[in-house]
């Protein structure tokens, strides 16, 4: 492997269990990421969207396969890297500022050093007049925010979300949908966005990857080749309602949805 791509996996497999209780999560397959691209991971719930994610991290050990991030093998955990989950998972006694900071601290970095970089996170994404709110204090869609700012404040050049708007309602989604390609447009990190939404991730990556029902495979990976930013007149664009159509019958033909109520 080379250090041209962000993140090279070749023939990775994930199996769970052992002898009879095996399950196999993950079939082996293949994925290149570039440096600076946005790729997002589309399929069913149990496809191993998220254990990809795990896999990629260090968080969990493949069971075969080859799997680098930037050129290094991934052995365990990967430190250089920014993780955003569905949940937030801030720390409620301290305030915004200092969750984003957390960070830095757990990593024993210089605090001063990255004092600045937080603000300016905080406002990028519309926190600046929040820095000293708990979390309670705050909206769900502030929450997430927050918890953004604080994957990206010690400078990864890799971002992983797994299902991160997913606990947001309709509306907050799509506006955290809006301010996440800006920033990425503002920042052009590596990211990998895990997502049960065709749409979304149409809307969002540079490529789509369609995974199967379990045992997760990838169905096909799409190019998207629409203008950004995209925006709310995305959903307007030729190329947006050719590629939900083609993912969406991907789904159809594997019995992922279907095209009445049974």
């Amino acid at each position: 492997m080379t250090g041209t791509s962000g993140i090279s996996i070749r023939a990775v497999s994930k199996t769970y269990g052992s002898g009879a209780r095996q399950t196999l999560a993950l079939s082996p397959i293949d994925l290149e990421v570039a440096p600076g691209e946005f790729v997002a991971i589309v399929g069913p719930s149990g496809c191993g969207k998220s254990t990809l994610l795990r896999l990629v991290t260090g968080l969990v050990a493949r069971s075969g396969g080859e799997l680098s991030v930037f050129g290094k093998p991934v052995d365990g955990p990967v430190t250089d890297v920014g993780i955003v989950f569905q949940q937030p998972i801030l720390l409620d006694w301290r305030n915004v500022l200092d969750n984003v900071m957390f960070q830095i601290d757990m990593r024993g970095l210089d605090r001063a050093k990255y004092l600045p970089r937080a603000h300016e996170l905080l406002a990028a994404v519309g926190l600046a007049d929040f820095a000293d709110r708990r979390p309670y204090e705050l909206s769900g869609g502030m929450k997430q925010r927050a918890s953004i700012a604080r994957a990206l404040v010690h400078e990864p050049p890799l971002l992983m979300m797994d299902e991160p708007f997913g606990a947001l309602d309709a509306l907050t989604r799509e506006q955290m949908r809006i301010d996440l390609e800006r920033l990425w447009m503002e920042t052009k990190k590596t990211v990998v966005f895990i997502t049960h939404s065709i749409d979304e991730a149409v809307l969002l990556a540079d490529r789509v990857v369609v995974m199967s029902p379990r045992p997760g495979r990838i169905e096909t990976i799409m190019e998207i080749d629409m203008r950004r930013p995209r925006g709310l007149s995305g959903r307007k664009d030729p190329k947006f309602i050719a590629a939900t159509d083609a993912i969406t019958e991907i789904f159809l033909e594997r019995g992922v949805l279907q095209r009445h109520a049974s």
